[in-house]
């Protein structure tokens, strides 16, 4: 079932994601933006929280979570730590609410209207994985080029 997939792929990228954060060498790194680069990994690594959050823990789990998008943007200095530790509870949310949905489920229409049309929650959940890859990817490149050159 592709719930099963989903697990897989959500745990393998926030795993690594954790990796990535924790890879920082200089904890303030991880909050830089210099012209060119429009967020820092940090607030990347914030929004995904949120994201993740939102969508699947409060959406499809009704985990009461209230989204302060804003926030993941504008929020600095959060230490290394504390973003590891929401991001193993955001991968808890997300394997518990996974592990509910059934194949009808995932053929429903998601709850929220994200994008102009409705989409099935079985096209949102892959869109939220491709999303989480796509910022994963920038947060990598971000450490690499970043954390490298900054003392």
């Amino acid at each position: 079932m592709l719930t099963e997939t989903l697990i897989k792929l959500f745990t393998r990228d926030l795993n690594a994601l954790i990796v990535e954060i924790d890879s920082y060498t200089t904890e303030n790194t991880l909050w830089l933006a210099p012209e060119g680069i429009s967020n820092s990994a940090g607030n990347l690594c914030l929004h995904l929280i949120g994201n993740l959050n939102h969508f699947i823990g409060a959406a499809l789990g009704n985990s009461g979570y209230v989204r302060q998008r804003e926030l993941e943007f504008s929020l600095k200095d959060v230490p290394k730590a504390e973003l590891i530790q929401q991001l193993e509870a955001s991968k808890t949310v997300v394997i518990s609410v996974l592990k509910t949905l059934t194949e009808a489920d995932l053929q429903n229409e998601y709850p929220h209207r994200v994008f102009k049309e409705p989409l099935t929650t079985e096209f949102f959940l892959m869109h939220l994985s491709t999303h989480l890859t796509y910022h994963l990817g920038q947060i990598n490149y971000h450490r690499r080029l970043l954390d490298t050159f900054v003392d």
